[in-house]
């Protein structure tokens, strides 16, 4: 690819046209963290068992993210370029997902399209992250990232309302028969028909740039053909990773047992703790169902928002310390939720979790993009994603004995573990080489 010094500055619009897509991905992935626990539940799903059935997300990430990575470096197309063709092909699935979720008619049904589903957003995802890297030089990568970070805050907020937007413009908030409610279900439809169109328009407006030699690279190219190359490529990055990466993947584990405890047991924790049930057939689950949903609009609608903000204070102070602060704001905030019993206090908790949000989504990429090799920014980013994933498949093994065992059932205490995590993620922060700083 094209030398980091040479690559041209872009536009306003051009990044905004490079990062649409990622409205549509964070659509598809909000409406799966607010609402997978309350179809799960509607369909007659133990909470003890809720950690387990959503480890089709973390799992799929590991095997399908890396492989994407490496697939994407090792492609070029004339028209469609290196990343824009797995743009496509996952935002076609993730739609077809999208709709069949709603239309689960059982528990396992449930959790297979939850399998296709993740399987999808990570085959659309993982190249978005490379895409800045390729596209932006140094100067505007923290840019870039913070442009996915804005529209990936919006998709959330629009997505996470809709239920609630629904049910006031008099749709069926109450499941039927143990079905899904109608509230949730055309919230689905209509997070397929988005996800499908922001990706196309990333995927039409959006040029990239060839690699530098192309004869080089199409030699190479030829080489690298074959699963069994491909597998040992994949697999021999472990021992190939930058310090920076090594650094980052500790930080990385504590803060995504926190965010997999937080999407996964809000729902129950609100219900029980200010709605007073346990019953997910109940008119009061469905509402918490619905008060979660704007819960996380708001930390996703703040993330948008502290998104242009934080790169900001990063260049008054570093990186690492904007990462540090906003990771301490959200685990305490995250803590909190257990002390509280009313509805409307529920907001400020989620304020200090979307600033958190907000520098996960930017701060550990941006350092990151800066200690990559340019031809393997691909499968790197992908390879980082294990440190996402790995966390949370810990956590949907481990999580539910602790909710079970250790606080007898009470999901908000699973609550408060996540923010403890979330803190410790913040003060590991400190551990970590920002190549972009001065010694």
């Amino acid at each position: 690819m094209h030398s980091s010094s040479n690559k041209p500055i872009l536009s306003f619009w051009q990044l905004w046209n490079m990062s649409l897509g990622f409205f549509g991905i964070q659509f598809g992935f909000a409406l799966q963290n607010a609402n997978v626990s309350r179809i799960f539940s509607t369909l007659g799903a133990n909470p003890d068992d809720l950690s387990l059935f959503w480890l089709a997300a973390p799992v799929t990430g590991l095997l399908v993210q890396p492989i994407i990575g490496y697939l994407s470096d090792n492609t070029w197309h004339p028209t469609w370029g290196r990343r824009r063709p797995f743009f496509f092909i996952g935002a076609l699935l993730a739609s077809i997902a999208l709709f069949l979720m709603p239309n689960s008619t059982s528990l396992w049904m449930a959790v297979i399209v939850l399998w296709l589903l993740d399987g999808a957003i990570n085959v659309s995802m993982e190249p978005f992250r490379a895409f800045v890297g390729d596209k932006l030089g140094p100067s505007q990568q923290t840019a870039g990232f913070a442009m996915q970070t804005f529209f990936i805050g919006w998709g959330a907020v629009i997505a996470s309302l809709l239920p609630t937007i629904f049910t006031h413009l008099g749709v069926s908030n109450v499941p039927v028969g143990g079905g899904i409610p109608d509230t949730v279900r055309y919230s689905f439809y209509a997070g397929g028909a988005v996800y499908f169109l922001a990706v196309l328009w990333t995927v039409l407006t959006a040029k990239e740039l060839p690699p530098e030699d192309l004869d080089a690279f199409r030699a190479e190219q030829q080489r690298s053909k074959g699963l069994g190359h491909a597998l040992a490529e994949i697999f021999s990055g472990f021992t190939k990773m930058p310090k920076t990466m090594v650094q980052l993947a500790v930080v990385q584990f504590f803060t995504w047992i926190a965010l997999f405890a937080m999407w996964i047991y809000t729902t129950n924790a609100v219900a029980e703790n200010v709605f007073g049930t346990t019953d997910a057939q109940s008119a009061a689950f469905q509402e918490a169902g619905n008060h979660v949903g704007v819960m996380f609009a708001v930390y996703g609608g703040v993330s948008a928002l502290a998104a242009f903000i934080l790169p900001v204070f990063a260049r008054y102070t570093s990186r690492k310390v904007v990462h540090l602060t906003c990771l301490i704001i959200g685990g305490v905030s995250l803590f909190s939720i257990y002390g509280i019993r009313d509805f409307d206090t529920l907001f400020v908790p989620m304020i200090g979790v979307g600033i958190a949000w907000a520098s996960i989504l930017t701060m550990p990429y941006a350092i990151l993009a800066g200690a990559l090799p340019a031809n393997r920014m691909g499968y790197f980013m992908g390879l980082f994603n294990f440190f996402i994933v790995i966390p949370q498949i810990v956590s949907g093994l481990v999580l539910g004995f602790v909710t079970k065992h250790w606080f007898e059932g009470h999901s908000v205490k699973t609550l408060m573990l996540g923010g403890v995590c979330m803190v410790v993620a913040g003060v590991l922060t400190l551990i970590v080489r920002d190549e972009a700083e001065p010694v």
